[in-house]
């Protein structure tokens, strides 16, 4: 079954109203932001991948959902998997640190135990509040598509994590995302619909435009590449491909008029129009899609 599908069967549930048909990647109840996240090893992370940085990873994907929503995190909670005690230290030392970093204390949560041997399944869920943000759906025609930061630096960052020598800030982008809250502050009354690029540039900028009932076109030249990232990887439209599909980036995509500059340092990176799809230019070029535009759990 693919994740289309089984979306499709959960909304022949019981849905609260703050569900919002399950077309966002966050919930809302009362004056409270409701988001939840699970990394999977070999999946989401690499066994060898140190305990620390994957429990900044677990509490920065979810804070991302929030800073998606211009939310401000109040806690989370923690379902775990009890493995062997050092790496269990290591995990809650590195989950200490993140908490403290992003002012967001531990509310509770729960403890497992797993197969000896089986990969570690790590859930977060992360709680906000003072949301400003629309969802993803709200996108008009005429629009402007920006994102802010820079894309593909995670992506470069798990190759360098599997044993190709490279920048070590590289890495870090795989590692320690950043997830933008202050400026999901701020972009929070300003856009029209935001969601964070978790998955990949091309495939959540069409998520945003099939939830808005709009077409989409973005134009390969000017999504911003880091120049760690062009060092790297280089700027041929092979390398600019495998940015904007990678994911793990974290960072802001946005809808919103192109008659105002945004708050934030953002690139505008294409547009939206009445229709139906992705389109994709590199300058002046129209170009096929790629058979895959980012993550997807389709089995």
């Amino acid at each position: 079954m693919t994740e289309a599908d089984f979306l499709t069967l959960l909304r022949t549930l019981p849905l609260h109203p703050g569900a919002q048909g399950l077309t966002d990647d966050t919930a809302t109840l009362g004056p409270y932001i409701l988001t939840t996240d699970t990394i999977v090893e070999t999946i989401h992370f690499l066994a060898t991948d140190p305990p620390q940085d994957i429990a900044w990873k677990l509490v920065a994907t979810n804070l991302s959902d929030l800073a998606a929503k211009g939310a401000t995190p109040v806690g989370v909670l923690l379902n775990y998997p009890l493995s062997d005690t050092a790496w269990d230290r290591a995990f809650l030392a590195g989950l200490g640190r993140a908490l403290e970093n992003f002012d967001t204390p531990l509310l509770g949560g729960d403890t497992v135990s797993l197969p000896k041997g089986a990969p570690r399944v790590l859930t977060l869920t992360a709680i906000g509040t003072d949301a400003a943000a629309p969802p993803r759906s709200g996108a008009r025609a005429g629009d402007a598509l920006y994102v802010t930061g820079t894309i593909g630096d995670a992506g470069s960052g798990l190759t360098i994590a599997q044993g190709k020598p490279g920048p070590a800030e590289l890495l870090a982008a795989y590692r320690r995302p950043q997830p933008r809250i202050a400026d999901g502050r701020l972009l929070g009354r300003y856009a029209h619909a935001m969601m964070d690029v978790s998955d990949g540039l091309l495939i959540d900028a069409r998520r945003m435009a099939d939830a808005s009932g709009l077409a989409v076109t973005i134009d390969l030249a000017a999504v911003p590449l880091s120049a760690a990232y062009l060092g790297f990887a280089g700027d041929s439209r092979t390398a600019r491909l495998a940015a904007a599909t990678a994911g793990d980036d974290y960072q802001l995509l946005f809808a919103a008029s192109p008659d105002k500059a945004p708050p934030v340092p953002a690139r505008r990176i294409g547009r939206f129009d009445p229709g139906a799809g992705l389109i994709l230019h590199d300058g002046g070029d129209v170009l096929p899609l790629p058979g895959r535009l980012g993550f997807q759990h389709d089995l």
